[in-house]
């Protein structure tokens, strides 16, 4: 199970020694590193998401690239099933085994489980030749660009310097909210919210495709179910007391309809479908700047309603 992360989490959630001195740049490259565990596995550092739960966007990315390190650069990605099964230390690390599926002559899967001593993510992973074929999609929903929304984590850098410092994920993503339109207000009103949000990493990255695919995968769990708490709480930034709401991935689908770069400006169309029996159900579509569907996102979450918030 994973804790998802709000766009600011509350101070007393952060829970990581702070600092005043501002860390250094931290790219995906380091966040999403894997390094030999011996016979055949991987491993990989996780890091803080809400206290005292590993960020699961991690997780999920390193299990991605730990799957695509073992199929051959000649397939793409094209899409990724995984169950979150407990909640992840931020304080160990984690360890990757791949298992082979399928190597066909146009797709290939694979099967990755993560450990920390018992198994935390499930993931399988396809992956195929590319082919050049007709092709059709919805329209990009309109938005104004990144350079005209608010920074949330440059608000909670002012008005929270210590916790900002300490955490990991303002270091490496870049985000913007953009302003809620019509159909997003009433839409929080009726208890299926919406949102819309620019992201993307927060440095320039290599030109590796796997690297950005995980990365997008790392960036798709950022948002997707806090935007179901939109009817009971503001956004992070904009909170003026803890959260009321409690969050925590169940399992997370995502299909890749083309490559994309991560440290390019994404939209990020998010909206929760349905609440019921204690879990969340949202769908997000990602586009690129250009107006490309790059990548489609379902993810259901365990939610958890404080009486006073309800």
């Amino acid at each position: 199970m994973s804790a998802l992360y709000s766009d600011r989490p509350d101070t007393e959630e952060h829970g990581a020694e702070t600092s005043p001195r501002t860390p250094p740049p931290l790219g995906f490259e380091q966040v999403l590193e894997l390094t030999d565990a011996g016979d055949g596995a991987l491993r990989g550092r996780p890091h803080a998401g809400r206290p005292p739960r590993a960020f699961g966007g991690v997780t999920l990315a390193q299990a991605l690239r730990a799957g695509g390190l073992d199929v051959g650069p000649d397939r793409q990605l094209h899409s990724l099933h995984a169950y979150f099964l407990r909640a992840v230390n931020p304080e160990r690390e984690v360890t990757y085994r791949v298992r082979a599926l399928r190597d066909g002559s146009s797709y290939a899967a694979r099967q990755v489980d993560a450990r920390q001593g018992t198994e935390v993510l499930h993931l399988t992973a396809s992956f195929k030749r590319p082919e050049t074929t007709p092709g059709r999609q919805a329209r990009m929903p309109g938005a104004p660009g990144p350079d005209e929304c608010e920074d949330p984590y440059a608000l909670w850098a002012e008005e929270h310097p210590e916790s900002h410092a300490a955490a990991v994920i303002p270091r490496v993503v870049s985000l913007r909210t953009v302003p809620a339109d019509e159909q997003e207000r009433t839409a929080v009103s009726t208890g299926l919210a919406r949102r819309r949000t620019w992201l993307r990493a927060a440095h320039p990255m290599s030109d590796d495709p796997l690297l950005h695919a995980a990365a997008l995968a790392y960036l798709s769990d950022l948002t997707l179910s806090p935007t179901a708490a939109l009817p009971w709480e503001p956004l992070g930034s904009r909170r003026s007391r803890p959260s009321g709401v409690m969050l925590a991935s169940l399992d997370h689908a995502m299909w890749f309809h083309r490559p994309c770069r991560a440290d390019a400006w994404l939209l990020y169309a998010q909206h929760s479908t349905a609440i019921s029996d204690g879990r969340v159900l949202s769908r997000g579509e990602i586009w690129s700047a250009e107006g490309d569907l790059v990548a489609t996102v379902q993810q259901e979450a365990l939610i958890r309603i404080r009486p006073a918030q309800r």
